[in-house]
Formats: C-alpha cells, sequence, structure tokens
C-alpha cells in the first residue's frame, strides 16, 4: 500500500483550493444570516455585510446621478470611499440577491488571490500552498467584513507575475484597477522600474487609465461626472485627517507619544521604500525584484494611516512571500511565527479581551511583524544592491 506523505497532502493544490472556496462561503452565509444590529444604541438595524452594501448601492446612487459621498443612513452605516468606477464595476453584482452577490463577491478576491499566488514564478507548489495558508486568517478575516483588500493583494501579486514574464499590456491593466480600487495601489507602480521598456508602461498605464476613468461615463454626463471626482477628492482629504489607524503613524504615536504629521511619516517611508531601487545592477537577480514585491504589499498597508485589521490581508501575503523564498533559519521561523500571532491571532479569542484591550490594541501591536519584516527587506535589498555593484566594479 502506497504511503501517503502529510505534508504532500496538506499542503496540495486542490486541497488549498477547497479550503479557500469553504471559507469564503462561510464567511458569506455567517455575515448573510447575522441577526441585524445597531451601530449606536437606539439608532438603525444594520446588516452584518454593511460594507457589501455601500459597494452594492453606490451602483445605484451612480446611475441616479446621486452624491457617492455623502452618508445614506436608511441604507448603512460609513461611508463609499472608492472611485465611482469601481461603483460601476460593481454594478455587474448589484442586482443579484444579497446572498449570492456577497458570495460571488467574497470568491472574487479569494480566488483572485489565490491564482496570483500560484501564478508566482520560481516557487513549488509547496512554497504556494504554504503562503496560503499563512494567509489563511487574515483571509478569513477580509471576507469576514467584505472588503476588497485581498482582490488588491491579488491584483499586486498578479501583475508582479505577468512583469515576470513579460506580459505588460494585462500586468498594467491589474495595477490601474487596483489604484481605481483604492489609491495606494499606486505604490506598484514602482515595480515598473525594475523592467525594459518603460515608454511601453507609460502607454499602456496611460491607456488603462483612460478607460477606468471614462467608465462613469456610461452612465451620468460630464457635469455629474465633475462634481462626482470633486465629491471624491473632498472625502480623501476630510478621511486623510481622521486617524493613525494599524500603522507606522499609529505605532509611533501609542509607543512613544509622538504628535505625528503624517504627510511627513509617508515621505519618509517613501524615501526609504525608494533606497533599494537606487542599485539598478541588482534588478537582475530574481530574488531582489521578489523582495521588491514584498516591500510593496507591506508599504501600503504599514503606511496607510487608515488601515485597519482586515487591510492586513496585504501585508501577510507579503510576508508569507518573504517567509517562502527565505532561508528557513530560527530567526525567520520565529518572525513568521509572532507574525501569525500577533498581527493574524490577535483580533481572536487567542488573547484574554484584557490583554487586547489594554495592550494590543492601544499599542497598536498588529503592525510591530509587519514593520519588522519590511525593515529586513529593505536590509536584504540593499545588500543584494551592494553586493552587485561591488561584483561589478572589481570586475
Amino acid at each position: 500500500m502506497k504511503r501517503v506523505n502529510f505534508t504532500s497532502f496538506i499542503l496540495h493544490q486542490n486541497l488549498v483550493l477547497g479550503l479557500v472556496i469553504l471559507l469564503s462561503i462561510f464567511a458569506s452565509m455567517q455575515s448573510y444570516r447575522a441577526p441585524k444590529q445597531a451601530v449606536d444604541p437606539g439608532g438603525p438595524l444594520y446588516n452584518h455585510y454593511n460594507n457589501y452594501t455601500i459597494y452594492k448601492q453606490s451602483f445605484f446612487h451612480l446611475i441616479q446621478g446621486d452624491d457617492l459621498y455623502v452618508k445614506y443612513p436608511d441604507e448603512h452605516w460609513d461611508l463609499y470611499k472608492y472611485t465611482p468606477s469601481f461603483s460601476v464595476l460593481f454594478g455587474s453584482l448589484a442586482f443579484l440577491p444579497d446572498w449570492l452577490g456577497l458570495i460571488i463577491w467574497n470568491l472574487i478576491n479569494s480566488l483572485v488571490l489565490f491564482a496570483a499566488i500560484y501564478y508566482l514564478p520560481r516557487l513549488q507548489e509547496k512554497q504556494k500552498a504554504l503562503i496560503i495558508l499563512i494567509v489563511i486568517v487574515e483571509l478569513l478575516t477580509a471576507v469576514q467584513n467584505e472588503q476588497s483588500n485581498a482582490l488588491i493583494a491579488g491584483l499586486l501579486i498578479m501583475a508582479y507575475g505577468l512583469l515576470e514574464r513579460n506580459k505588460y499590456f494585462i500586468a498594467t491593466a491589474l495595477l490601474v484597477f487596483s489604484v481605481f480600487i483604492k489609491l495606494f495601489g499606486v505604490v506598484g507602480f514602482v515595480l515598473f522600474l525594475l523592467y525594459p521598456e518603460k515608454l511601453k508602461f507609460i502607454k499602456y498605464t496611460a491607456f488603462w487609465s483612460v478607460i477606468f476613468l471614462a467608465l462613469p461615463l456610461i452612465f451620468v454626463g460630464f457635469d455629474v461626472y465633475i462634481k462626482l471626482y470633486e465629491s471624491f477628492f473632498n472625502m480623501l482629504q476630510n478621511d486623510h485627517q481622521a486617524s493613525y489607524g494599524l500603522s507606522v503613524m499609529g505605532w509611533l504615536h501609542s509607543w512613544f507619544g509622538f504628535t505625528i504629521n503624517k504627510d511627513l511619516v509617508v515621505l519618509t517611508g517613501a524615501s526609504i521604500f525608494m533606497i533599494p531601487f537606487i542599485f539598478i545592477k541588482a534588478y537582475h537577480e530574481n530574488i531582489f525584484r521578489s523582495l521588491a514585491l514584498v516591500s510593496v504589499l507591506i508599504w501600503v498597508v504599514i503606511f496607510n494611516h487608515k488601515a485597519e485589521s482586515p487591510t492586513f490581508i496585504i501585508a501577510m501575503a507579503g510576508i508569507g512571500i518573504w517567509f517562502a523564498e527565505s532561508r528557513k533559519t530560527r530567526w525567520h521561523i520565529a518572525i513568521l511565527f509572532f507574525s501569525i500571532l500577533f498581527t493574524s491571532l490577535s483580533v481572536g479569542d487567542i488573547f484574554p479581551r484584557s490583554f487586547r484591550d489594554q495592550v494590543l490594541v492601544p499599542y497598536v501591536v498588529k503592525v510591530v511583524p509587519s514593520i519588522i519584516v519590511w525593515a529586513l527587506v529593505l536590509v536584504s535589498m540593499i545588500k543584494i544592491g551592494l553586493t552587485k555593484t561591488y561584483k561589478t566594479t572589481i570586475n
């Protein structure tokens, strides 16, 4: 009788895919069937899939020519914070029954991320499965909140995989699409620096940007279109002033009591982020380009002042890729363990509520492992860059 390797069984692609699908459907039905609740005592009752409702209703507000960026308390709580183009794209789900649309939306998020990870070049199937298992708790958190963060992570990772295969046209489309979901997707365009034919990238970016920008004009006139984008940028400006979030800004404020200028922190973070890219000769190294992807995935979270728990599916995807390609030293294994423990599991019941409320939440511990890994990634990229530069100089 043939002996089954347990590790191979657990990391088999079909088993991992089945797990991802089941979790997505389970989370969707859990949210759909949960009883309505009030956000404020005595206030209106809202369903548990509020984010999905916001996306869905945004399409109907768009086609009616209404302002997308004001509150609609009779329908949902919180604001719509995406571009007008995203509301157009969500129209494909808006006419479906909520239970079905919710399942499809969460499956889109999960399966795009799954496909992107399995499209990564040079990794073995077991490594790809390991990345999925590393992010699985964060994926569950993301789909339980019906958010788009798993989709964004998938788009960024898939774009990288396409760039590695010289499929620039589709890669550019995915990166532009990510920006039209959440603006921080623009950071992904730094990956273009690593590849030749920069002029082609510029042309493709311009083409896809025009396509996505023009989408709302299918349903609204130009005057309404202009007002929508004025309202969108006004919302972003007000939203920028709101909080520190689970970010570097929140960490500096909670740990050291710094009064933070968010723009200055982001500018500093962007400057540090770009340091490895001065080593042009390192661009030919596969590991350097892979680490650049990891840096992008983590940076867009830890320097996002609005980062919240479901956003960390993006950072954990980066950590998963970093670990899969790293030497499995005790130090790296320990960092992964603490990343899962304090990032993915910190919002669950593994810790006593008092510890969560008094330590984990106020000290934004969830972001700390991502900051550590990002620093290690930068150091590794700089080391590769210096090594390539030194060898070239010697030769």
